[in-house]
């Protein structure tokens, strides 16, 4: 089953991922252009709303809540199922080291409570809503996220950086597996409830684990290196985003993993993409100038049409 999906910020990692997945299922994809578009517009007729909108943390207090309202307002308007990709904020210090659809959103920093919020005004709603929770990403592109900006880099040097305990398990989510698999949950919204939290498990992975797949990928030997922080402690009295990214920082040191199985019985034909070879996907393009140093994954599929 497929249908006419719009997409919103599909510039951005999961956006872009989701309208070539849409794309590639034979959905009718429009992408929203906010230089000319008007969302209620741009949202008649469509089957499925991809909510891709990730404003910069320092910007969400001011930017979320009119976003969602306004994302709401036009589902409404439509009928159209909003797909939100979900983040692991909700939760909090003291949660559990695994998290589910039944885990509470107990979280209690300012960023936290806003995505908490968010969801909540999604629940609240009468609109039918996917969240597909996930970990980082790892993207096929450079898109200035946690492993291509500040992890990856030093892999030519024969080091990932990695910025927490080396020992701790980190949920990681490959966006191509992850906006499959929001294709194919949009694909059967109709036997879906209203309101559906479904973790994506994505991998579960130590530093020192990413680490040995990395070097895989290369052919070569890669340790991992705990971070600095020190920089953004000293820069967060004047930096915004340093106070930000201080504020979840705990998450590289707290334990956690997504559990899959509502995900399994929702989609049982659903196969991940080796964690290897997503790795080496996602280190192709930190590493594309360096010559030698680029990862050549065995099997590696072609890379999906773009949206058009």
């Amino acid at each position: 089953m497929s249908g006419r999906v719009l997409i919103l910020g599909g510039s951005g990692r999961f956006g872009r991922n989701a309208a070539e997945a849409f794309w590639n299922a034979g959905w009718r994809v429009t992408l929203f252009d906010r230089s000319s578009d008007t969302l209620k517009e741009a949202a008649r007729g469509v089957d499925v709303i991809v909510n891709g909108w990730n404003p910069a943390y320092t910007d969400w207090a001011r930017d979320l809540p009119a976003l969602t309202a306004q994302v709401i307002s036009a589902a409404q308007a439509s009928g159209a199922t909003v797909l939100i990709p979900g983040n692991v904020y909700v939760f909090g210090e003291d949660a559990p080291e695994q998290w589910d659809e039944s885990t509470p959103h107990r979280a209690l920093n300012p960023l936290g409570r806003l995505r908490i919020d968010l969801e909540a005004a999604y629940k609240a709603s009468s609109v039918q809503t996917i969240v597909l929770r996930a970990g980082d990403f790892l993207d096929t592109e450079a898109s200035g996220n946690w492993f291509d900006k500040i992890m990856a880099p030093t892999l030519s040097k024969g080091v990932l950086t990695y910025p927490g305990a080396l020992d701790r398990p980190h949920a990681w989510a490959y966006l191509p597996d992850m906006a499959q698999a929001a294709v194919m949950l949009a694909e059967q919204r109709h036997a879906l409830p209203q309101f559906n939290d479904i973790p994506f498990p994505g991998y579960t992975l130590t530093g020192e684990e990413m680490a040995q797949l990395c070097g895989e990928a290369l052919g070569k030997p890669v340790r991992a290196k705990p971070m600095n922080w020190l920089p953004l402690r000293l820069l967060s009295p004047f930096w915004p985003m340093a106070r930000c990214l201080q504020e979840m920082r705990y998450l590289w040191n707290k334990p956690h993993r997504l559990d899959g199985s509502t995900l399994h019985d929702l989609l049982p034909t659903f196969a991940p993409t080796p964690p290897a070879e997503a790795l080496a996907r996602a280190i192709e393009p930190v590493l594309r100038a360096k010559g030698p140093d680029r990862p050549k994954p065995n099997g590696a599929a072609p890379r999906p049409a773009p949206a058009g």
